[in-house]
């Protein structure tokens, strides 16, 4: 699958690093760009709070399905061992791969999503939380990572801020 030229809307994300609002104005923009670039049905994104053992949803272009807030104990599966403490992409292209994983793959699926890219976004060493695009069956591939990997560069920022923001 041939996917546009993700240079415009990379430059679009950086420049919207310095719109006031953050971080809500940076994930917006994240949300389109990568819609563009690489294409979402839904996308989310995720903090980890280490220190509490927990995760939080900071972003949902879908809220009433996925909302924002609230955190939930971390469950140290292989998923989040391979994604977040090593901080390895990971790319689900069925709906078989997705219920292997997520255990809310009902709600996933009746979404129209049965493929996902999970994006770390890393600082320092370690894990800030996840950028999470999800498309109909086999819509994303190895050569999908590289500009996402660029996203999450880009995103560090927001989730900086997030992560720094007290809860509600």
């Amino acid at each position: 699958m041939t996917r546009p030229d993700p240079a415009p809307h990379l430059a679009a994300v950086a420049a919207a690093q310095a719109a006031p609002g953050q971080p809500a104005a940076l994930f917006a923009a994240l949300y389109a760009a990568m819609g563009e670039a690489l294409g979402h049905i839904l996308f989310t994104i995720l903090v980890i709070h280490p220190g509490a053992g927990e995760s939080q949803r900071c972003y949902s272009n879908m809220p009433q399905a996925y909302p924002v807030g609230g955190r939930k104990p971390i469950a140290r599966t292989p998923w989040f061992r391979s994604v977040l403490d090593e901080g390895v992409p990971y790319i689900g292209r069925s709906y078989e791969d997705i219920r292997e994983v997520f255990f809310d793959h009902e709600l996933i699926r009746s979404l129209g999503c049965e493929s996902v890219l999970n994006v770390p976004v890393r600082w320092n060493g370690r894990s800030l939380g996840t950028l999470n695009l999800l498309h109909r069956a086999g819509w994303y591939e190895e050569a999908d990572i590289p500009a996402a990997r660029l996203f999450a560069a880009l995103a560090v920022p927001g989730l900086l801020a997030a992560i720094a923001a007290p809860t509600a």
